[in-house]
Formats: structure tokens, sequence, C-alpha cells
């Protein structure tokens, strides 16, 4: 594009298991795409340290030393455990990165592999969750997890911390308009030309892509969880990925959650939260923390919207009612 003439410029990678998607409104496409460059370097460094599937991972070593000894670990994921363990507090440990000692005993990712374990199985596995059994030391550098048996996964809070960095890397690069997207996280700076950045709800029972609702944002993480993402269904029942810690088994209460904060590490992590407190509760700690609203969508499909939403989310059209 010509120089001085604003236009969208957009690149996407895949990091962290999901598309990552840049985009920014600028008049200096090469700057973006170099700054772009440096985000998605950012989200494979960060990958590398997070990751429970590469070998040498920062949270592969702290899991192999459980109930043995401390490891040295990243300043990076020492800050994304210390925020993990702030949303166990607010959401009463609903949200546990811990949640990793069910690993192995449910499989979401087809239908055909579907798999129900047995209560027999769950049970001696639930002590083993516990985010207050994971203990950081910054003065040494270290973490450890108290007792063998246990794991941590950072699968419902690491994107959301990388999108963080991202976007100091973007504004670093001289952007001021632009958004972050890693699968159902996402964050938006700025406007997109003349209006700010207008964003959707997914439908959780609509067709893919499929929104039920829309929002202008600027400025703003915006994070969905929802039971749509990984799931089979078996005898009628829809089983899905988002575990509840005191059950090790699917969470019941909503369909989807979405949450906007100031940052995507706490959106991320809230919106899992959230979904598993289910929408009494959940919007009851929403009301409660500063500069975080929601949108959640029950398990019987009833939306229900944070206060400081009135006004400003633009409900497209019922969400789908189906099982």
């Amino acid at each position: 594009m010509p120089r001085g003439e604003a236009a969208l410029v957009q690149r996407s990678r895949v990091s962290m298991g999901t598309a990552v998607q840049l985009s920014a409104w600028t008049t200096d496409e090469a700057a973006a795409v170099a700054a772009f460059d440096r985000a998605f370097l950012e989200f494979d460094r960060l990958d590398a340290l997070m990751s429970v599937w590469k070998e040498g991972s920062d949270i592969l070593r702290i899991n192999a030393t459980a109930g043995k000894s401390a490891v040295a670990v990243s300043p990076e994921v020492r800050e994304v455990l210390h925020a993990s363990q702030e949303v166990s507090e607010w959401t009463a440990g609903k949200f546990d990165v811990t949640f990793a000692a069910l690993a192995g005993l449910w499989k979401f990712d087809q239908d055909i592999d579907g798999r129900v374990p047995d209560r027999s199985q769950i049970a001696p596995r639930l002590p083993l969750i516990d985010y207050r059994g994971l203990q950081i030391d910054d003065r040494a550098g270290t973490a450890s997890l108290a007792r063998a048996g246990m794991q941590v996964n950072l699968g419902g809070i690491g994107k959301g911390y990388a999108i963080d960095r991202a976007v100091t890397i973007l504004r670093g690069g001289g952007l001021t308009d632009f958004m972050i997207q890693a699968g159902g996280d996402l964050f938006v700076a700025g406007r997109r030309g003349d209006r700010p950045w207008r964003v959707g709800l997914q439908d959780p029972r609509g067709a893919p892509d499929t929104l039920f609702a829309a929002i202008e944002l600027t400025d703003a993480a915006f994070s969905t969880s929802g039971d749509y993402e990984r799931f089979f269904v078996r005898d009628g029942r829809r089983y899905h990925h988002i575990l509840d810690p005191d059950t090790g088994e699917p969470a019941l209460r909503s369909r989807s959650v979405t949450i906007m904060a100031k940052t995507s590490t706490v959106a991320d992590g809230l919106s899992t939260g959230v979904f598993i407190l289910g929408a009494e509760q959940g919007m009851a700690l929403i009301e409660k923390l500063p500069d975080v609203e929601a949108v959640i969508v029950t398990s019987d499909n009833q939306v229900k919207v944070s206060s400081g939403l009135k006004g400003r989310l633009v409900q497209l059209k019922p969400p789908t009612d189906a099982p």
C-alpha cells in the first residue's frame, strides 16, 4: 500500500496449538509486518516455556519433580503462575492450573475417540488438584508442586499472557491500532479506521462462525470459553473439555462465557473460572472486580450481561436453543 494511506494489514501463523492472527490499521505496512514477526517469535518462545508437549519446557520440568524438589523456571512462567493463583483465589479454586492431574482420563478431540472415564479413575486424582500446592519462590527463581502426581497445565491462561506480551511488542513497534487474536482470546487497541473494533460472540449451538451478539471495543481484552470448542456427545449428553476441579467432570452450568478486561491474562483465566462457577456466582464475582465485564450463556440458554455492558452489547439474535 502507498505510504501515508492507512489500510488493514494482517498476518497469521500457528502457535500454541491455535491460529494466531495479527491485524493493524496503519500507514506503514513494513513496520507493521516487522512488529508482527517479533510478536510471532514471542508466541513461539513462550510456547516452548509453557507447553506440556514440548520437551524441556518449564512446565514439564515442574511436573516431573512434583513432590520432590523445586526447579528453576523463567520469570515469565513465574508471572503466569502468580496470575493463575490470583484467578484461583477469585474463583474459589474453580479455575485451577493443577487440574492437569486429570490428564489422560478424558479425550475430547474427536467424537469417535470420546472417552468417559469411570468415577473410580477420577476420584483418586481429585485430591491432587489444589492450586495452593503450587509454590513459587521469586527470590530463588523456582517453582514446585507439593505432592507427587500433581501437574500444571497453563492451557487456560497461557494464550492470554502471550497476547499481553505481544501487545507490548506491537506498541513498542509504533502501532496504536491493532488486534491480536489467538483462538478464543483477543486484544484490540485503538481503532479500525474511523470506528472502534467490532467483535462478535459465537452462538454456542449455532453453525461455526454464527454470532448471537457483538460489541465495539478499544484497548480491551476479550476471551470466550465454550462447551462447543472440544466436545463429544455420548448417550445424549455433551461432554466438553472444561472440567470442574471439584468433580473432575465437565462443568454443567454454562454454554459459553465471554469476559472483557484490561488484560488478556485476566480475561483468559476468568472466562474458564466463571464458566465453571456458572451465572449466579460468576456474575456476582464479575460485578465485584474492577474493569471486568461478562456475557454468560447459561446451560438453559439464558443470556446474562454484566451491568457495565448494558447499552453497549448488541444482541443480534437469541442463541440457538438446542441440547
